[in-house]
């Protein structure tokens, strides 16, 4: 049996009984401190509702005083006063609040409960249910997981009763069809976009029917839609950024690249433009110097309109940018083995595995908590990676490729305070690059993400990368167990690689990097778990 931790309903239950607790010794702050608690685990818990009705109606001014949440309040809190707003008919106030909660945690089904399920949309204002409709859509992913959708259905059937209510309403058909199609009723989200580009033409209008288009695959039809948003609005560069990239979803890439190229003239500084021109930079030449400086620029960048993944997307069919190749032929062992790293050491290296992989700022940002891991430590795990218990034995050689480079990059934070030359973590990184040992590939690795992620340091990286790259050749001859393809492809990716070093790195490598197809747009997907949030 549970023991009711991490249960929602359980933890809900314990609350509402401190809560019920509270109310019978007077105390109605605690009762509604609980009780917003309770509401915070199950939104939806039939007994909070009732012991909330109980409190309000023992109030003077009917809980609006005493459920009134402060500056900082929860969600459970701000969700209970929502309902106190609803029992004295302040309905538009009380969604504003329901869809502020579910900005907060869309996975929470904060909008299911009665008073919404019966509510009368005629009787509020078209553009509150719009100004709530948007939230909602801010915050859904696109399309929303079956949990996510599961949880905010309530706000569709409220849309579709707005549009009853309101039939004549452009702007709320467009902004009801958004959420439709997170919530992947493509068919209703058709409709109502189409709805509402047949009231009134708009920019946002014929966004959001052109979005519904593109989602049923009908790509020419929506990238009619998007020129016709654009005619509205020349200035918005948003539009331009999504009609570039369904431009080059069609194949038309020399008129996506240079509709790209006048946005980012009109405002170099705009997020969307810039990463969508350097994805389309990239599609067009292959050159990830092109990646590099979107990287720059979101590094620099600390107030970006929503999360961007274009870096991710280009990277994710690149070795060593978007995933770890497999290893060749080992080398053999030269000399006595160091010993395996302390057990603390192991567990902080090995809980880095699951973490999978991704281009090299966001890698590096995640190894900063090996910054705290001995150096020996992690140069004995080079030798000894301490896979975590329950990997697949299958995966174990791919594993410890892997555990190898997450600790490089933690001995790239080793005194990361040093100015680069003469550095702790400069030497220590060529000391395992140009040995015998394990984790040179590895070490060579970091030092080209050293590169990616400071630009001080770019010329002393490509040239390290470049005088390994071109002692390539006679180490073949030399040593048959050299990974001169795993040299390449990193020298390929190294920022500030001369062109003609590059070349030798392409021919080398063959058929093992791929073209710049990996830029072709394709369905966003999170990170170590984040999710993206898109316009309309």
């Amino acid at each position: 049996m549970s023991d009711g931790v991490n249960d929602p309903q359980q933890e809900a239950l314990g609350e509402l009984a401190l809560a019920t607790l509270a109310l019978d010794e007077h105390d109605a702050e605690h009762a509604v401190r609980h009780l917003a608690a309770a509401l915070g685990h199950d939104p939806r818990l039939p007994e909070a509702h009732e012991l909330l009705a109980k409190i309000a109606a023992r109030a003077d001014d009917g809980g609006l005083g005493l459920f009134h949440p402060g500056e900082r309040a929860t969600a459970g809190r701000v969700v209970a006063f929502a309902h106190v707003l609803a029992r004295h008919g302040r309905h538009a106030d009380a969604l504003t609040l329901l869809a502020q909660a579910t900005v907060h945690d869309p996975a929470r089904p904060w909008a299911d409960v009665s008073w919404v399920q019966a509510l009368d949309a005629a009787e509020i204002a078209p553009e509150h249910l719009l100004r709530v409709l948007l939230s909602v859509l801010g915050a859904l992913p696109d399309p929303a997981p079956a949990h996510i959708a599961r949880a905010t259905r309530p706000y569709l059937d409220l849309a579709r009763r707005a549009l009853l209510a309101h039939p004549r309403e452009a702007l709320l058909h467009g902004a009801a069809s958004g959420v439709a199609r997170r919530l992947r009723e493509l068919p209703l989200a058709l409709a109502w976009a189409e709805r509402g580009v047949r009231l009134q033409s708009g920019k946002l209008t014929e966004m959001w029917w052109g979005n519904a288009l593109r989602a049923d695959g009908r790509l020419d039809e929506a990238v009619r839609a998007m020129r016709a948003a654009q005619r509205h609005d020349p200035d918005d560069l948003s539009v331009a950024s999504d009609l570039a990239l369904w431009l080059t979803e069609l194949g038309h890439t020399a008129e996506a690249l240079a509709l790209i190229e006048e946005a980012t003239a009109k405002d170099p500084s705009y997020d969307c433009a810039v990463h969508t021109a350097h994805r389309l930079r990239f599609l067009a030449d292959g050159d990830p110097g092109h990646l590099v400086a979107l990287a720059d620029f979101m590094r620099a960048t600390t107030d970006a309109s929503h999360e961007h993944y274009d870096l991710q997307q280009c990277c994710e069919r690149l070795p060593w940018l978007g995933f770890v190749p497999e290893e060749g032929d080992p080398v053999p062992p030269a000399g006595p083995r160091p010993d395996p790293p302390q057990p603390a050491a192991a567990r902080a290296i090995a809980a880095m595995l699951p973490l999978g992989w991704a281009p090299p700022p966001m890698v590096y940002d995640a190894a900063v908590r090996l910054a705290g891991v001995p150096a020996e430590d992690l140069i004995a795990a080079l030798s000894h990676p301490p896979v975590p218990p329950g990997v697949d034995p299958d995966r174990v050689p791919a594993a410890r490729r892997v555990l190898r480079l997450w600790c490089c990059l933690g001995l790239l934070h080793h005194r990361a305070g040093e100015p680069w030359f003469g550095s702790t973590r400069r030497r220590l990184l060529l000391d395992v690059a140009l040995g015998a040992g394990d984790g040179a590939v590895e070490a060579l690795y970091a030092l080209v993400a050293a590169g990616w992620v400071d630009p001080a340091c770019r010329a002393d990286v490509a040239a390290l990368l470049e005088a390994r790259l071109r002692a390539v050749p006679e180490a073949r001859r030399v040593h048959p167990f050299t990974a001169d393809v795993a040299v390449a492809q990193l020298a390929y990716v190294t920022p500030g690689m001369p062109a003609e070093a590059r070349a030798l790195a392409g021919h080398i490598t063959g058929d093992a990097l791929p073209g710049p197809a990996a830029a072709v747009p394709r369905p966003r997907r999170p990170w170590l778990s984040r999710l993206l949030r898109r316009r309309p």
